[in-house]
């Protein structure tokens, strides 16, 4: 069944509504004990020491008259203290309510989405992955999950405290001087329209930045994989200046995004004080007159920064939502992908028989073919041998056997069933794939032969490296088998990577087995005892070999030539050495230079000989 993704970020919040809910509360605690605070310094001022008239709703009122009036208040003023500490002492107990329950929330974003990302990014089609920048994967992986995570947990609360803040600034303002809450509104019209334009300029500009750090990442990530090529053809500086270009580009982006930010700071710091300093003159001028008390003083100068703070915010706030907005359609970019489907009634049927190629006809790109009306029969239980030139072809007939692309025309057949109506989760788990350019995980030689059966016996390994030339080298490493491979199996040679990439191989149970091009790396002597091997171990199991070396093809029971998509020859190494074709010519080459080589080595024996 495909998996949906719509609509994550609704998602991701409501399922964690109780951490998000628990948040909630907290901040509307806060915000109202942040209120409360200089509402309670007015009314001691004005009511508790000069006896004019309360603030306070009926009930308070009741409480303080209950207690011995404004008089008693007035001589244990301590009374008064002790509820300030008492509030920020609770305002600080829901402050980290609230802390908590919007990391525990976000922690638990950050955990959703890595895992769907991880696990989308599993079921994807091949041809997906040919395509994908695994830099950028990476960095959308990573930095924009946690760009979402930290919106999600420290950001989305502030929108509420925000509204809340503004609300009963507002209410109570109005509430208390008309006049003067009209008059500290001056710049708000301004704020809020600078902090929309900043948000749409953000968004813009955080795009850009993003996608520049994802080149940047996907350029790092390839240097460090290629690490042993840039080396061996001496292209750290070119590699150097390919890197710093795209580092000074995110620089740049980055750079333009900090100056965004340094003039709406700047520019609204300066309106903010403009607008406090308007109220504060306004408050004196109207105390001064008698038209409001020291206390409405105290709440003007204070609530005017209460309403102009979270409007100041806001910017920041909408950028971090446009930052989060990207980052959430990056990473729903990935997550739109359709998966490869799931094939609930497909059919797995045993894989001993014939592979049978009728018409096939395949392209990677519109209207250009790899493979064009091809037809052959690859023998059950037989070694197959294909020989052809870089492009014909040869990669992609074990692309579609592993049904990683769909053929489009004509039809593939494995013992009578078509490829198309096999399980391709099954089909896979039955192919054996030791690929030209195997990779190694950074983990012991045990460990990576093992890796496709966690309960193999010591006896089982011992058997698939010493099938795959592999033992002698095991043993005399440092460790032996529990010698580390560093990453990708940087520590080793090629032919040492092959032998432990075909040892793993045949730690499955494969119906078929298929080399493409991997035995290129080892030298003709353990080319032929892994072959040999091969043989023994099982009699039932379909052998692709793909190969330029004349030698390796050889012993094949059939050898398939491609040429420009299609067979152009097949039959045994004896059939086709005294046929016109590319075979012939391959192995007429190749003969030749073998004899020569022979011979200059006889040479420089007998020369070395008289020389003694």
């Amino acid at each position: 069944m495909q998996r949906q993704y719509p609509h994550m970020m609704r998602k991701l919040v409501r399922d964690n509504a109780w951490h998000f809910a628990a948040a909630l509360v907290c901040t509307v605690i806060t915000v109202a004990i942040e209120f409360i605070t200089p509402v309670l310094l007015a009314e001691t001022l004005d009511y508790y020491l000069q006896g004019k008239p309360s603030r306070m709703p009926g009930f308070v009122n009741a409480w303080v008259n209950a207690l011995g009036g404004p008089e008693f208040m007035a001589r244990n003023l301590w009374i008064v203290g002790l509820m300030l500490v008492g509030l920020n002492i609770l305002s600080g107990v829901f402050g980290f309510g609230k802390g908590r329950a919007q990391a525990v929330a976000g922690e638990n974003v950050s955990l959703t989405l890595r895992e769907s990302l991880y696990g989308h990014i599993q079921r994807l089609p091949f041809s997906y992955h040919v395509k994908a920048e695994t830099g950028d994967l990476v960095q959308r992986c990573t930095s924009d999950v946690e760009t979402v995570r930290r919106f999600l947990s420290m950001q989305l609360m502030q929108v509420v405290n925000a509204l809340l803040a503004i609300t009963i600034a507002l209410v109570y303002l109005f509430r208390e001087n008309v006049k003067i809450t009209l008059i500290s509104m001056i710049m708000i019209p301004g704020l809020f329209l600078f902090a929309w334009l900043f948000f749409r300029w953000v968004i813009k500009n955080f795009r850009l930045s993003d996608e520049a750090e994802g080149k940047m990442s996907a350029v790092l990530q390839e240097n460090l994989t290629g690490v042993r090529v840039v080396r061996a053809f001496g292209q750290q500086e070119y590699e150097v200046e390919k890197f710093e270009k795209v580092s000074s580009d995110f620089r740049k982006k980055s750079f333009k995004l900090c100056n965004l930010l340094a003039v709406y700071w700047a520019t609204s710091d300066f309106m903010s004080m403009t607008q406090s300093m308007i109220t504060l003159l306004a408050c004196v001028y109207f105390a001064i007159r008698g038209e409001i008390t020291v206390g409405g003083l105290i709440i003007f100068t204070t609530y005017i920064w209460k309403l102009l703070w979270p409007i100041r915010q806001l910017g920041r706030i909408l950028s971090d939502a446009g930052k989060s907005k990207v980052a959430m359609d990056r990473i729903q970019e990935i997550l739109g992908v359709p998966e490869e489907p799931e094939e609930p009634g497909a059919k797995k049927p045993p894989l001993k028989g014939d592979i049978v190629f009728d018409h096939v006809s395949f392209g990677y790109a519109e209207g250009r073919d790899v493979l064009s009306d091809m037809s052959f029969t690859i023998p059950a239980g037989k070694t197959v041998a294909i020989l052809g030139a870089t492009g014909s072809g040869k990669s992609t007939v074990v692309h579609l056997i592993q049904r990683l692309f769909d053929v489009e025309r004509g039809e593939i057949r494995i013992g009578g069933t078509p490829i198309n109506e096999i399980d391709r989760y099954y089909l896979r788990s039955r192919v054996g794939l030791v690929l030209q350019e195997p990779f190694l995980y950074s983990k012991t030689l045990k460990e990576n032969v093992a890796i496709a059966r966690k309960d193999a016996t010591d006896e089982e390994i011992d058997r698939a490296v010493t099938d795959a030339a592999a033992k002698e080298f095991i043993l005399d490493s440092d460790k032996g088998f529990d010698t580390l491979v560093g990453e990708r199996g940087v520590t080793l040679s090629g032919g040492q990577k092959q032998r432990v990439a075909i040892a793993r191989t045949l730690m499955k149970d494969n119906d078929i087995l298929i080399f493409d091009d991997s035995l290129s790396a080892v030298d003709t002597e353990t080319d032929a005892q892994i072959r040999a091997a091969l043989k023994q171990r099982s009699k039932d199991t379909t052998t692709i070999i793909i190969s330029h070396r004349i030698v390796t093809l050889s012993q094949a029971d059939l050898i398939l030539v491609m040429e420009d998509g299609k067979v152009t020859q097949q039959g045994t190494h004896d059939e086709l050495i005294h046929q016109s074709g590319l075979y012939s010519k391959i192995f007429n080459i190749q003969t030749a230079l073998e004899e020569e080589f022979k011979a200059d080595k006889r040479e420089g024996g007998e020369t070395a000989y008289a020389a003694n």
